[in-house]
């Protein structure tokens, strides 16, 4: 995920839908769903930030995407994005666009390139008081499933920090380097997956 790897590899970062940052588990109307996972749309982009924002700025002072960049990927690619909601309350999120080069590069931080096949995943952030709970890992299961879907896309790629590496080869993501793209003192591997055994996954899966 460019400029995003979550201040803890498990799901203390990792959440995506549309929502408010209104503490989880807060009482909802009864006609809201339990759990729902759907791609975000620029409406949600507030919410999104606030996650985003205690997420990333508080522990490393940057964050992946800021507002005005969430809206505008948001507005431009919504279906790269995937939002998790409880009782109607974001809790977790991941935030994506297309790329149309081999490798990362400081204009894929915040560019969407329509005629790529390479989902860029951005950010992955979870609401601070749903971390440890595993749903970081949820939601990345549930968006590469839901980048599988997708016939434009043939693999995804991220940056993250070293101590991240090994959570994302747990997804089937493998390392290629190191990713030329840096912030201030913090360097980053980039790593890729292919969508080919999650588009299978998926068609198996029913989701």
């Amino acid at each position: 995920m460019s400029t995003q790897s979550t201040p803890d590899p498990e799901p203390e970062a990792l959440d995506l839908q549309p929502g408010t940052p209104e503490a989880p588990g807060r009482q909802r109307r009864h006609t809201l769903p339990a759990s729902e996972f759907r791609c975000l749309t620029a409406e949600d982009a507030a919410g999104v930030f606030e996650i985003e924002r205690e997420a990333f700025i508080s522990v490393l002072g940057t964050c992946p995407l800021y507002l005005d960049e969430v809206k505008h990927f948001l507005t431009l690619c919504p279906e790269l994005s995937l939002g998790w909601f409880q009782e109607g309350c974001l809790v977790a999120f991941i935030i994506g666009s297309l790329w149309d080069q081999e490798r990362l590069t400081q204009e894929s931080l915040t560019l969407h390139r329509p005629g790529g096949h390479t989902a860029h995943l951005h950010v992955l952030a979870v609401h601070q008081a749903c971390r440890r709970q595993g749903k970081g890992s949820t939601l990345m299961r549930r968006y590469l499933q839901h980048l599988g879907g997708q016939p434009a896309v043939s693999r995804a790629v991220l940056m993250c920090e070293d101590r991240l590496v090994p959570f994302y080869q747990g997804f089937g993501f493998s390392p290629v380097g190191p990713c030329a793209i840096t912030l201030g003192p913090l360097a980053f591997t980039e790593l890729q997956c292919s969508m080919r055994g999650h588009a299978s996954r998926r068609r198996n899966s029913g989701c």
